[in-house]
Order: structure tokens, then C-alpha cells, then sequence
């Protein structure tokens, strides 16, 4: 009982089948081994790729710089404010917002433009190679200059069409020969706006000359050759030297595309920047040359008010020159005229103060005309978000407040414009805070005027008071005061106008750069490719690519090809692995498993007798052989096992129950379709005389006896039904130590599942490369459900010749036995006595999941007789 015990919760647990990892370290190691001829192949191949790809490959290396970018607003603010500063110190807050826009300049697309041509590097050079070109900088023998026109309708094109093949760069071939030079190459001239290549939009044409430097004109433009001054130059005797014209706009973007600009910390504003480049002398020289440029574009940015400022005074004191010339014109004629040469006042008091409040109207009036000036100079629609000349005199505070204000924001508009369009957030911002600023200029500017003309009012009632304390004055004296003071006011304000200019000039000469290199250009290295990691990933995608695909060959497959198939599609037990038999071990009955013999094969049908021997407890006897489909081996492996049984001297009866498709037959070569179970089936009421008539001899061996199916019956399932069936089992029981029986496949009839019931094992047959693995879901439903008894799994079939099972199954697990020998120490199999004397069948008692160490030795004593 307690065996049964054990048997009942293993079968239960087996009925419950667990997914499995679908990696399996063990699986993944016979493919190595069985298929290494492929990984090394593969490896090997891989490695070469990698070395060609080494080999060729053009190196891309980093280099870094750091600038500091000065921001004099920002100190001056952290001055003003010590409480902000401190924040600022301690980390409270950063003043990333300047850097942050100075990074967006420095990768603008425009900046890198302007380095790219003060360098000319929209000019490649390669060296022409068998496999590939090499680039060559800055050590062509050559250079090669082109007209700016064709720049700029590259970049044009390139700005329309947004690829480098709508621009279709000039391409040709620099050689020398023995007269001089040759060139030979390809421009393209589109005749319509079409993009599309046509044979007529391509032109080739050559050119030859014999000194340098020479010009050539090519259909698209014109090329200056000017001799090169450098070291370790190219000789153009031994190769030839590619020239690309690429368009700048297109090299900015890759320029800006591999180059990143960070600060080096929130509290400082130097930035780092990294540039990647397939020559590193070219990444310095552009790192320095767009230090320059950013610096060129800075100090325009900081001198644009200074420049404006300088154009309206320029502007101004032209104008007043010509109206200063024609006032002391007037003055000349008049005196000329009136034969006048000096006069003087009588009240010279009364004359002071006629000319002090003369002067100051005069002042008064040089306000009003400025501040008309400025009103039509802002009222002016061209003059619309540009700089509002400012520091030329001007009285009114609040103006000029504003109008420093408003050109601040407009230099910060333009700056924004050159990384981004008007309708972004920030210009639109920055556009509408303008828009508020000059319409505040404007009322500054008009309440300016009226508080010029209030005081101009009062200074001249006060002028006229005093004025006409010298009404008897003469009338030629009134006219020359007039005109003198109408001097007096345009040299005044000529005066104070190049005074202006002096100063504006001043600041215009003193203008500091904005970014300055504290880290010049440095070599950090190769970036790629990486020797070591290609060799690497190389190796790995030698064993991943035929790993992969035999992997996924494995995976496609649909049938069981042997144990670990099988283990991984159910948990039931597995008695034995049948490998396809030799011929040499058949006989005419198709029996392999003879006497006295010590074939692999009689061992693996020894080991399953064993096995099976376990599996039965106390009086059961009666085992049945089953399968999912027709041709998997069943009749086959039920007979051979009753031969092994019946070596033992037991009594065994072999059954055929497949009524409907009867083979056991044919196996034992004897075609009595007469007497058969299908008669004992048609009984009420079964004998054990009944029985008797309808048995045969085995003629294999004299304690086998034969029960066939008999004739096939119209009704097979109504008859297996019949308690007759039970009886004749019963009887069977009784008469012979084991009763085998070949049932039909239980997936395509119920037939089996009526037998089942009278069953103490069933033996589930699957054969390898036949049987699908969707089949063992019925399998595992029945075993589930419990409608087969006390289920066991054995496979047929193994093909041995083949490599894989060489490897899985091989002579280590059915060798040849030399340590039983002939089994010269146990005699014959009449002297065996029981079980107990072999053990544990040594290697082969532990097959599936049943072995004697889980069930203790079971001598021949212990199973029913």
C-alpha cells in the first residue's frame, strides 16, 4: 500500500506538467559540440569581417575646448545685489540662463558656417585608393579655391531641397602629368527646376595646366590652383587626389550634428566643447577658427548700437554744418549790406540778461529740434525694431531710459533670431515687449516735447522782457542779435554732437571680446571604432548567428525527437528511449529481443520490463499499450516486452485489442484471422474454455501465448463496452503472471479509453521524428482527468545513426555492458532466481522518473504471480 501510495502522488504530479524555461544550458551545448564545425566557420568569418572593417574603416577621434564666456551685465547685477550674489555662491540659484543662451549660439548652424569658410573647408581632399579614399587635410600638394557665387547657389539649393544630392556637389580628379597637370570631373546643370537626374543635366569636362597657380572654368564655375605650403604633403606622382566641393550649409549641419557644448558646472559660465572628427588637426583648426567667429559675431552684436549711433550723428552734423554755413552767410551779407562792422549796446546789463536767456532759449530750442528728430526717427516705419541712436544730448531722463531699454531688448531679438524664427514663443515675446517700449518711447518723447515747449515759453516771455528794454536800439543791432543767436544755437549743438562722436568712437575702439580660450583645443582620442569591441561583438555574433539559427531550427520543429523533448512536454515518466533496431537483431516475427543475448537493444527492453515492474504493485498485471496516432510503435514494443517477460519464465499473454486495425498479426507472421478477442466479445457470459479456444502460441517463446482481434466487427466500441471484455481481462488475470495489451491509438478512437478501465499501467507510445508535440496535450489531459491508468511515456524509434543522438544517448548510456559481460556471473536467465540478485539493473533501473532507489529493491517474489 505504501508503494501504491507513491506511485499515486508521483503519477499526480506528473499529471500536472510545468513550463519550462525555454533556455536550457544543456541543449545549447550539444548544439555547440554536434555542430562546431559551423561556429568555427562562423567565428571565423566574423573576425575577418571585423578585421576588414578595422582595416577600412575611417578613425573618428574627439577633441575639446573650453571657453569662458563673459558677461558683464551679470557682475554688474551680482555687485549691485551682495544678497544675490550669495544665493549664487551657495548654489541657491545658478545663472545658467546666460550660458544656456550662449550654447545655443555657439551650435548655431550659421556660426559653424562662418568657420567652415574662413577655413575653406567646403573643399574635401582625398587620396585615391584601391578600395577606398583616404582623407588628406591639410597635406594636399594643391589647393583649391572656388567663386563664391557657386557657395552661395549650393547652399541655396541645399536650403530648397534640403538634401546634399539636390545640390549635387563638384566632384573631380586632380593628377599630374608629365606636361603638368589634369583634371576630370562632372558638373551638374539642371536644365528645369526638376530635382531628378537626366543624362543631359550632366556635363562631364577636363582641363590640363602647367603652372601654378592656374585658373580653370568649369560649366558650373570657376577654379583657382594655388601650390600649397606645408609638411608631409601628398605626391601627386604616386596619387592621385579626389577634390569635393560640399556644400556649407550641409557641413555645418553634420559639423554641428557631432559636436556637443555643455557648462562645466551651474555656477560658472565655461563651456566645454566636444567635437568628433575624422581628422583631428581639423578639429582643432575648426574648434579655433569658430572661437574667432563667435568672438567676430559678439563684439557685431555689442558695437551694432554704437554703429548706429555714430551713423545718426554722422547724419546730424551734416545737416547742421550746412545750416551753421548759411546762418553766418546771412550774417555776412547783412553787414556787407549795411556797411556794419561792431556795434555795442548801451545797457550793457540789460544786454546780459538778454543774452543769458538767450542762450537758455536757445538750448531749449536745440531740445525741441532733437526731440523732434527722434520722434520722426521712431515715428519712421523702416527704423521698426532697430536701434534707437541714444547718448546725444538729450535731456529727458525718462527717454532716455527707455530708449537704452528698448535697445537692449532689440539686440536680444536679434540674438534670439539666429537660432530661431519669428513665430517662436520667445521672439513673439520679445517682439510684443518692443512693441510696448516704443509706444512708451513715443508718449516719453511727446511729453518731453510739451515740457521743452513750456519751458521754451517761459524763457522766452522772460527774453522778451528784457528785450524790450532795448527797443531803442537800433533795428540793424535787433536783426544781428537774432541771427547771432540763431548761430550761437546750431554751433552749440554742432559742438556737442562731435563731442559725441568722439566718445562713441571711444567705445567702439574699446570693445572687448565676449568669449575667450582658457583651454586650447586638446586630443582626447579615438572615439571609433574600438578594436577591442568589434573584435568582441565580432566573436559574439560568430557563435550568436549559427547558435540563432539552429536555435530557431529547433524551435520550428513540430516533432518529438527524443528524451529532452519529451521531458520538456510532460512531466509524465519516461520507462525507456527504443532506438530503431538493426536488422541483424530482427527475426521473420519482427522480434528483437532474444535469448541469451546482450545487444543494446535486449538491455533497453530489460530496462523497461524493469521499469515497468515498478510501476505495478501487489496483484496488478495487467499493462496497455497505447498511442496518439497509427505507425508510432506500439504493437511493436508491446510484443517485444512480452517476450522479455516470458525470458524471465513468467507467464505472459499478449492481447490485441485493436479490433479495428489489428497488427499484431502480421508481427508475429501468423495470419489466423479465425480466432481472436472480437468472438469472446460477443458473449454474455465468458469461460476460462472460451477463453483457451481463442489463444494461440506465440511460436517466439513457450511461455508467450497470442489472443488476436479476432474478425473485425461492424460495432468495435459497442463491443469493447460489453462487460465481456471485463470478464475475459479478469480470466486473463488469473491465468498468466502478465497480461499485455495492444490497444488501438487513444487519439483517434475512444476504444482505448473503454480498455483503460481494466489497466493497472498504460504505456503511452510516441516515436521520435513522428510523433508531433501537440499531441502530448492529449496526453496530459488524460492523465489530468485520470481517464488512463498510472500513464508511462516510451519512446521508439531513435534514430542512432544520427549525430545528435550519438551525442544524447550514445554507448555511455546503453553501452555494451562489459561489466555484466555475457552475464556469465548470473548463468543463464533460468538461474537468475528474482530480481533481487540484479539490484537496481545498475546504470538502467533509474530510467524516467520511477528508479529503485525511489521505490527500494523488489525482488521476483513481490510481483504477482
Amino acid at each position: 500500500m505504501e508503494i501504491n501510495t507513491k506511485i499515486d502522488a508521483a503519477t499526480s504530479v506528473a499529471q500536472q506538467p510545468e513550463e519550462e524555461s525555454s533556455f536550457n544550458f544543456g541543449t545549447i551545448l550539444k548544439m555547440v559540440i554536434l555542430n562546431w564545425q559551423w561556429f568555427v566557420l562562423s567565428i571565423f568569418v566574423c573576425l575577418c569581417l571585423a578585421f576588414l572593417y578595422l582595416r577600412y574603416k575611417s578613425p573618428v577621434y574627439e577633441v575639446t575646448a573650453k571657453i569662458l564666456v563673459k558677461d558683464d551685465e551679470s557682475n554688474a547685477r551680482r555687485g549691485a545685489s551682495q544678497m544675490l550674489s550669495n544665493m549664487v555662491d551657495f548654489g541657491f540659484i545658478s545663472n545658467s540662463n546666460g550660458i544656456d543662451n550662449e550654447v545655443e549660439i555657439l551650435l548655431s548652424r550659421q556660426l559653424a558656417k562662418d568657420a567652415i569658410k574662413d577655413l575653406k573647408l567646403y573643399v574635401e581632399y582625398k587620396t585615391e585608393g584601391r578600395i577606398k579614399n583616404r582623407l588628406c587635410y591639410a597635406q594636399q600638394p594643391i589647393n583649391v579655391s572656388i567663386d563664391p557665387s557657386y557657395l552661395e547657389q549650393i547652399d541655396q539649393d541645399v536650403k530648397n531641397f534640403g538634401t546634399e544630392q539636390s545640390a549635387k556637389p563638384l566632384v573631380f580628379t586632380l593628377s599630374k602629368t608629365a606636361d603638368g597637370y589634369y583634371i576630370e570631373g562632372e558638373a551638374y546643370m539642371p536644365t528645369d527646376n526638376n530635382i531628378e537626374d537626366s543624362e543631359d543635366d550632366i556635363q562631364p569636362f577636363f582641363a590640363t595646366f602647367r603652372n601654378l597657380p592656374a585658373v580653370v572654368h568649369t560649366p558650373v564655375c570657376t577654379l583657382t590652383f594655388t601650390k600649397n605650403i606645408g609638411r608631409n604633403l601628398v605626391d601627386l606622382d604616386e596619387r592621385n587626389i579626389v577634390v569635393r566641393i560640399i556644400p556649407p550649409s550641409l557641413l555645418a549641419g553634420a559639423y554641428i550634428k557631432n559636436m556637443t557644448v555643455e557648462p562645466t558646472s551651474k555656477t560658472t559660465s565655461i563651456a566645454l566643447i566636444t567635437l568628433e572628427d575624422k581628422d583631428a588637426q581639423r578639429a582643432e583648426d575648426f574648434l579655433n577658427q569658430l572661437a574667432i567667429s563667435y568672438n567676430r559675431q559678439a563684439n557685431a552684436d555689442k558695437n551694432e548700437i554704437a554703429l548706429k549711433t555714430e551713423e545718426f550723428i554722422n547724419g546730424r552734423l551734416e545737416k547742421i554744418d550746412k545750416e551753421l554755413g548759411s546762418t553766418e552767410n546771412a550774417l555776412e551779407n547783412y553787414k556787407k549790406r549795411n556797411k556794419l562792422t561792431e556795434l555795442q549796446l548801451d545797457a550793457s546789463q540789460t544786454l546780459q540778461q538778454t543774452t543769458q536767456y538767450s542762450t537758455r532759449l536757445a538750448e531749449a530750442e536745440s531740445q525741441i529740434e532733437l526731440l523732434d528728430y527722434l520722434r520722426e526717427y521712431v515715428d519712421d516705419p523702416d527704423n521698426k525694431y532697430q536701434i534707437i541712436p541714444s547718448n546725444v544730448g538729450l535731456q529727458d531722463q525718462s527717454s532716455t531710459q527707455l530708449i537704452n531699454q528698448y535697445n537692449e531688448n532689440v539686440l536680444d531679438r536679434n540674438r534670439m533670431l539666429r537660432t530661431a524664427s519669428e513665430i517662436a514663443p520667445q521672439v513673439q515675446t520679445m517682439t510684443a515687449t518692443l512693441d510696448q517700449l516704443q509706444q512708451s518711447i513715443k508718449i516719453a518723447l511727446l511729453q518731453a516735447r510739451k515740457s521743452a515747449d513750456i519751458q521754451k515759453q517761459s524763457i522766452r516771455g522772460q527774453y522778451s522782457k528784457y528785450q524790450n528794454k532795448v527797443a531803442s536800439a537800433p533795428e540793424q543791432e535787433k536783426i544781428l542779435t537774432q541771427i547771432g543767436r540763431e548761430q550761437e544755437v546750431k554751433s552749440g549743438l554742432y559742438l556737442m554732437l562731435l563731442e559725441k562722436r568722439e566718445e562713441n568712437s571711444i567705445s567702439l575702439a574699446a570693445t572687448a571680446d565676449k568669449g575667450k580660450m582658457i583651454d586650447d583645443p586638446q586630443y582626447e582620442g579615438k572615439v571609433s571604432p574600438k578594436g577591442m569591441i568589434v573584435l568582441l561583438l565580432a566573436l559574439v555574433l560568430g557563435v550568436g548567428i549559427p547558435l540563432g539559427i539552429l536555435y530557431l531550427i529547433e524551435f520550428m520543429k513540430y516533432k518529438v525527437e527524443g528524451h529532452d523533448d519529451v521531458q520538456k512536454l510532460t512531466k509524465l515518466p519516461i520507462v525507456a528511449d527504443i532506438p530503431v533496431a538493426s536488422e541483424n537483431a530482427k527475426t521473420a516475427a519482427g522480434i528483437v529481443v532474444h535469448e541469451n543475448q546482450n545487444d543494446q537493444i535486449d538491455e533497453i527492453f530489460r530496462s523497461l520490463r524493469t521499469n515497468i515492474q515498478f510501476m505495478l504493485t501487489g496483484d496488478q498485471n495487467v499493462i496497455l499499450f497505447t498511442s496518439s496516432t497509427s505507425g508510432e510503435g506500439k504493437t511493436f514494443n508491446a510484443a517485444n516486452l512480452a517476450v522479455s517477460f516470458a525470458l524471465l519464465g513468467k507467464k505472459v499473454i499478449l492481447a490485441g485489442l485493436d479490433i479495428r486495425k489489428p497488427a499484431l498479426g502480421r508481427l508475429f507472421a501468423t495470419s489466423d484471422r479465425v480466432k481472436g478477442i472480437s468472438k469472446l466479445l460477443t458473449l454474455n457470459k465468458v469461460t476460462e474454455d472460451d477463453i483457451a479456444k481463442q489463444i494461440m502460441p506465440s511460436g517466439v517463446n513457450n511461455n508467450l501465448d497470442l489472443m488476436l482481434a479476432g474478425v473485425t466487427p461492424p460495432n468495435p466500441t459497442e463491443l469493447l463496452a460489453r462487460d465481456s471484455l471485463k470478464q475475459s481481462i479478469d480470466i486473463l488475470r488469473k491465468k498468466y503472471d502478465y497480461v499485455i495489451l495492444d490497444a488501438a491509438p487513444v487519439g483517434l478512437v475512444t476504444d482505448t479509453l473503454q480498455i483503460g478501465k481494466l489497466a493497472d499501467v498504460t504505456v503511452y507510445v510516441c516515436r521520435a521524428d513522428y510523433t508531433p508535440k501537440s499531441n502530448f496535450g492529449i496526453v496530459n489531459q488524460m492523465a489530468e482527468e485520470e481517464k488512463l491508468p498510472n500513464i508511462c511515456i516510451l519512446i521508439n524509434g531513435i534514430d542512432m545513426s544520427k549525430k545528435k543522438n550519438e551525442y544524447a544517448y550514445g554507448y555511455g548510456r546503453y553501452g555494451k555492458y562489459g561489466r555484466y559481460g555475457h552475464y556469465g556471473k548470473y548463468g543463464s536467465y533460468g538461474k537468475y532466481g528474482h530480481y533481487g540478485h540484479y539490484g537496481s539493473y545498475g546504470h538502467y533501473g533509474s530510467y524516467g522518473n520511477y528508479s529503485s532507489s525511489h521505490y527500494g529493491k523488489k525482488d521476483d517474489n513481490s510481483i504477482k504471480k
